[in-house]
């Protein structure tokens, strides 16, 4: 790119928040969902947005927003703990689309933390497990990872070969772990990982490892190109043992994993929304502020027609996970139905930044427009939490009544 000299480039504004909801999706949330909402779109607005570029850039983890979203509760994804008021499904949903608007690690964090980490415990531990973990992992005191996902076993999940061996060291009865995982959020700079093995009776269980035990040994992954402000880690562990204890009781089966894993696949679903519709305010704020042969972008017929795609798609987005929160508060959302929301709105969400990048043209690629940092990070989004290709498979089989996988 070339540039006149004693010409300075102009700056454009692409930050301000448009309240986008054309159909009317959200007319009937509470005030108090309302108001969950608009405190996550202040604190992306004014805490987020002005410092994650340079996070992104320098591929570092913003621990002061991380202790930021601690102090206003923005944490612990939405799950119930002790103490703390409970968030219906509906503010939840809207704060990861509203936190996904200002960056897709930044929602990531929430989730490892909230929605995987915290939800496991909650959810599958004993009384004493909640009561020592939850409240420090909702106020960011312990900062906890969901180590699933193996080199050799992603979508295969299921097949897992990390192995917990029963086995008493020194009077203390526990388990000895051995196995590798991978791609996991927070596994390098955390301080507790949920670690899904496979134990003597050939099912999976989840058990709570401290990163600082001997054997457990993580690296951080690097040469990322997608949410650069969270650290994933491959992680061996090495006859790490830990007390019996340290088994969450009700992690019975893979099946008990996969409850953990559904509560989320819709809250990815939401925030693909958000993170299309930063996309999207940056390109309508471009198009009015860039000139181009004497006239505003925005007054040409092809901006146009583009812009109206983006919107029509990111209307279909919002209805589609209103409509399957308002079914999961209900207690009747299917795992095919939270499949359709997540491969629906991430290839969306793929569709509404690619449109966007274009639209701006070379400032496309610049982190200081927006459009770039979440047209990258849509791509991870896209993969984790189930593939593009698995969320087909899952539907497939619900169409068709034939699994096309094991």
């Amino acid at each position: 790119m070339t540039q006149t000299p004693g010409v300075t480039a102009p700056d454009y504004d692409v930050s301000q928040p448009l309240d986008i909801d054309f159909a009317g999706a959200f007319a009937d949330v509470t005030a108090e969902e309302r108001a969950h909402q608009l405190a996550v779109r202040q604190f992306v607005q004014d805490e987020v947005l002005p410092v994650i570029d340079g996070y992104w850039e320098r591929y570092e983890v913003p621990m002061d927003l991380v202790k930021r979203m601690a102090e206003l509760d923005f944490l612990r994804d939405g799950v119930d703990v002790p103490g703390y008021p409970k968030i219906s499904k509906m503010a939840s949903g809207l704060a990861a689309m509203e936190m996904s608007r200002g960056d897709g690690s930044v929602t990531t964090i929430g989730g490892v933390q909230g929605g995987l980490a915290l939800r496991s415990i909650v959810m599958l531990g004993s009384d004493e497990q909640i009561e020592k973990y939850a409240g420090p992992m909702a106020r960011g005191e312990v900062l906890g990872a969901f180590a699933l996902t193996e080199p050799t076993h992603g979508s295969d999940s299921v097949g897992l070969e990390t192995s917990a061996v029963k086995e008493t060291r020194d009077g203390v009865e526990g388990y000895v772990i051995n196995g590798e995982k991978k791609w996991i959020g927070f596994g390098s700079i955390g301080d507790i990982s949920v670690v899904w093995a496979r134990g003597e009776d050939g099912q999976v269980h989840g058990y709570i490892v401290p990163q600082d035990t001997p054997g457990y040994v993580a690296k951080t992954i690097e040469g990322k190109i997608s949410l650069r402000a969270i650290h994933q880690a491959h992680i061996v562990l090495t006859d790490v043992f830990v007390p019996a204890e340290n088994l969450l009781p009700k992690s019975r089966s893979f099946k008990d994993t996969g409850r953990v894993l559904f509560a989320t696949r819709l809250g990815v679903a939401w925030g693909a929304v958000g993170q299309a519709i930063a996309c999207y305010e940056a390109a309508v704020a471009y198009a009015k502020q860039r000139t181009q042969f004497g006239r505003p972008l925005a007054a040409s017929q092809m901006v146009q027609e583009r812009l109206t795609k983006m919107l029509a798609t990111i209307t279909q987005m919002q209805l589609l996970v209103k409509q399957l929160t308002r079914l999961d508060e209900a207690g009747q959302l299917s795992g095919p139905q939270a499949s359709l929301a997540k491969y629906t709105c991430t290839r969306g969400a793929r569709e509404v930044a690619a449109v966007a990048r274009d639209l701006l043209g070379g400032n496309g690629i610049l982190l200081e427009n927006r459009v770039a940092r979440h047209f990258t990070d849509i791509e991870a989004l896209h993969t984790y939490e189930g593939t593009e290709s698995m969320q087909a498979l899952i539907i497939g089989r619900e169409i068709t009544g034939t699994s096309a996988f094991a």
